[in-house]
């Protein structure tokens, strides 16, 4: 059963009761929505019940509340017992409305990938703000605007080629413009042929230096002064909506925001509208009242007012259009001749997309402590028809170090192999001892580039995951997330070490809450034994990622590594 919504963020509205001439009783919707729609919907909704809204019989009131999609989509994550990267926990008393209106379908997408249990209903648009890189209009002048129509090819070499332009993002694992932007920059950086890893670890380091928590924190960077310095100490560009720059120039700043549309155009926000599951028939029957009433001239005006744009791309009456704006912006959605048609979760880049850039953001913008542990044993030489038949190691290796360009220099990582008996009867051995990566850059490179598997070696996994543990924690430092990643193919089978249940005591034993060490496991291949290395990681916290086509590694490795823990331990 679906609950009304008590995340205490944004505005509340209140309940729109006034009873129709036929109906008696009452029928309570709650509906979430982002706060810059929410007065645009509350004032259809109370139209909506003057004007005698009923469902068999009860009248219908509706309480529309003002929420910010981050603390919905923690609170949705938490019922199913999953986590958003970036996200966090909802608060203690966040529970869910019987519709919410995010700013973005791609909160509906990662909440699925998450949680394939989450099917809401409807998810059809109901208004649309394109996604624009806002710069102070001086400065924009200076790179064409508004004749020149730019790409983001335009902006990556920009921000990229050591000038003064001063860029900023908010979070954008916690802001859905902040997401499209750094789609669209790190879709540029791809297509940056043998140089794209490089241009993509450069474009997240730029943009990194001026991310802000809030939308209003980045913001709050243009210059609010027409003099050099002030123009030369603030934020110079940025991805934020359409309604962002509107709601900024309605107050008259000394300097005006331009809104860039560069090309290719970037995932709008597009306000679906979702019917949470499990709510009722009887209000699942109101829901669909309010949505056909959200698709009307009367909304499309109030949009307007909001600096919001319809479903189609297309502007209500007093709508302010920024110098430039297309009409309709962009290339999606497209208009069609169905109801309330426009953009849904279905019509942009997939789930794991989004995902694999966020977790490369999460790598290459936070610091950590890691001690990555790579298999050695004999079975890491078996072929992989999916990748031109090179081996598990190979295919792991490079893939390691690909990552490793990520990692910036406030990192401290090291690096041991694992198998059995590589130095006398133990199991592992240290090629890079936990370092700062600004000195030991050059000695991690060497070291994968050294790594052999072992002909005939088993895999020693209960023994070196003790080990790694205990060398994490020896050297436990705090204001970091302290790790190790394990990297293997197979399953414990060294009859000579310690057993699984001998481990799992000695981890409980020596954990100790106030210096946390997560473990995060990847298993490659159809080998390992997934209940094996869950029963490691519930002990200690961290994760597991399986892969049966050792190819797809890539898949997951940065989502292993970018893994952040959700609540103390």
């Amino acid at each position: 059963m679906a609950l009304v919504l008590v995340v205490s963020v944004g505005g509340w509205f209140g309940y729109q009761q006034w009873a129709g001439p036929n109906c008696t009783g009452e029928l309570k919707l709650s509906l979430a929505a982002a706060p810059e729609i929410a007065p645009a919907v509350q004032a259809t909704a109370a139209q909506l019940v003057t004007d005698g809204a009923e469902v068999d019989g009860l009248c219908v009131a509706v309480e529309v509340t003002a929420a910010e999609a981050v603390d919905v989509a923690a609170a949705i994550a938490g019922q199913h017992g999953v986590s958003l990267s970036g996200v966090g926990q909802a608060s203690g008393g966040a529970t869910l409305p019987n519709v919410w209106l995010p700013d973005s379908s791609s909160w509906l997408l990662r909440l699925r990938q998450q949680a394939p249990a989450f099917e809401p209903q409807n998810g059809a648009s109901i208004a649309r703000s394109p996604v624009v890189v806002a710069m102070p209009e001086p400065i924009a002048a200076t790179v064409g605007w508004p004749q020149k129509q730019l790409g983001w090819t335009d902006l990556l070499k920009t921000i990229t080629t050591g000038t003064q332009l001063r860029t900023g993002i908010v979070e954008p694992s916690r802001d859905a413009a902040g997401l499209a932007g750094l789609l669209s920059l790190a879709g540029a950086a791809q297509s940056s042929g043998a140089q794209a890893t490089q241009a993509t670890t450069a474009a997240l380091r730029a943009l990194a230096t001026g991310r802000a928590a809030v939308r209003d924190e980045l913001i709050a960077r243009f210059p609010r002064a027409t003099d050099p310095a002030s123009m030369a100490s603030s934020l110079g560009a940025a991805a934020l909506s359409e309604e962002d720059v509107i709601e900024f120039n309605k107050k008259k700043p000394p300097i005006p925001l331009a809104a860039l549309y560069l090309e290719p155009a970037p995932l709008s926000l597009d306000y679906p509208f979702a019917v949470m599951p499990g709510t009722e028939p009887d209000k699942v029957a109101a829901a669909q009242q309010l949505f056909t009433a959200l698709d009307s001239a009367g909304f499309h005006n109030r949009l307007a007012g909001q600096g919001l744009r319809g479903p189609d791309g297309t502007w209500g009456d007093g709508f302010v259009a920024p110098r430039g704006a297309p009409s309709p912006a962009g290339s999606t959605p497209t208009p069609s001749s169905g109801p309330n048609p426009g953009g849904t979760a279905a019509g942009i880049k997939n789930a794991a997309a989004i995902e694999q850039v966020l977790s490369s953001w999460s790598v290459a913008t936070q610091s950590g402590r890691l001690l990555a542990i790579i298999d050695v044993s004999g079975s890491m030489n078996a072929k992989v028809p999916t990748a031109n038949n090179a081996t598990r190691m190979t295919v792991t290796l490079e893939t390691a170090k690909r990552g490793l360009a990520l990692f910036d220099d406030s990192w401290a990582l090291g690096l041991w192999v694992f198998s059995t008996e590589l130095v006398g009867t133990r199991d592992y051995r240290s090629l890079v001892p936990i370092g700062p990566l600004s000195s030991s850059r050059g000695r991690l490179e060497n070291g994968l580039a050294t790594i052999k598997p072992k002909r005939g070696g088993d895999t020693g996994l209960f023994d070196t995951a003790l080990a790694g543990y205990k060398a994490v924690q020896e050297d436990w430092e705090p204001g970091r997330v302290n790790s190790v990643l394990m990297l293997t193919d197979g399953k414990n089978d060294d009859d000579n070490g310690i057993s699984q249940a001998a481990l799992l005591a000695e981890l409980k034993r020596i954990e100790d809450p106030e210096r946390p060490v997560q473990v995060v496991i990847i298993g490659i291949g159809n080998e390992v034994d997934k209940a094996e290395l869950d029963s490691i990681t519930k002990v200690t916290g961290g994760g597991v990622f399986v892969t049966e086509d050792p190819a797809k590694i890539g898949d997951i490795f940065l989502r292993a590594i970018a893994l952040r823990p959700t609540a103390p331990r």
